[in-house]
């Protein structure tokens, strides 16, 4: 098999006819190795267009497809002088990506074995602008922001208030909201004198962040 070949075929077509247009992430993803963090037992399906697993260091935890890592890359538009909070660092993949595009990125990931494969496969490609932590995020990660850029890899019901009292003016949060099937991607954004206005990137379904926050329950 010739990876590159297959690299460029998940570029151009996969991830291009997903309106990812921006020639920058599409180079980048030719540069960071995306089956360098996967677990050596699914290297075979990195490129896919699937949400790839990461057994065995995970029974659970899959990866994003790589058109749908592409597409927030491209669509919260960093310009390599934000400092990010990605909650759910999983392989470190996408923290990878984040980083190559941004000036820091501080990743929490709730699972101690994921936290250690993913800052094995960042220090083996280099990268060494990523401060990575094992805690519970899913409502921010307050003791290191503020922060320029938020994105949460995993869904939730309702983007929680604490977390948006960690974004700077000026900021942006990434999130999927709502319960399944029904998802979306947003992207909220936070004015110099604190107003969130949202806008709605495409319709989409992922396993829900751990501990997310819960819309509240009617009482009748």
């Amino acid at each position: 098999m010739n990876i590159e070949q297959v690299r460029f075929n998940m570029v151009e077509q996969q991830i291009r006819t997903w309106d990812v247009l921006d020639t920058d992430v599409l180079d980048l993803l030719h540069v960071i190795k995306r089956e360098t963090f996967v677990p050596t037992e699914q290297r075979e399906y990195a490129l896919m267009d699937i949400e790839t697993p990461l057994t065995p260091v995970s029974k659970t935890q899959k990866m994003w497809s790589p058109r749908m890592e592409a597409r927030i890359l491209q669509d919260i538009a960093l310009d390599g002088s934000e400092h990010v909070l990605e909650v759910g660092t999983g392989s470190g993949y996408l923290t990878a990506l984040l980083a190559a595009r941004s000036n820091k990125v501080t990743s929490v990931e709730i699972d101690p074995a994921l936290t250690a494969f993913a800052a094995e496969n960042l220090r083996r490609a280099k990268i060494n602008n990523v401060s990575p932590h094992t805690g519970d995020a899913a409502h921010g990660f307050a003791s290191a922001g503020p922060f320029d850029v938020m994105v949460f890899t995993g869904s939730m019901e309702v983007v929680p208030e604490a977390a948006l009292t960690q974004l700077k003016a000026g900021g942006k949060l990434f999130a999927i909201v709502g319960k399944a099937p029904t998802m979306y991607a947003k992207i909220l954004r936070k004015s110099a004198g604190g107003m969130i206005t949202e806008r709605t990137l495409f319709e989409t379904q992922v396993a829900a962040l751990e501990n997310a926050a819960r819309a509240p329950a009617f009482i009748f």
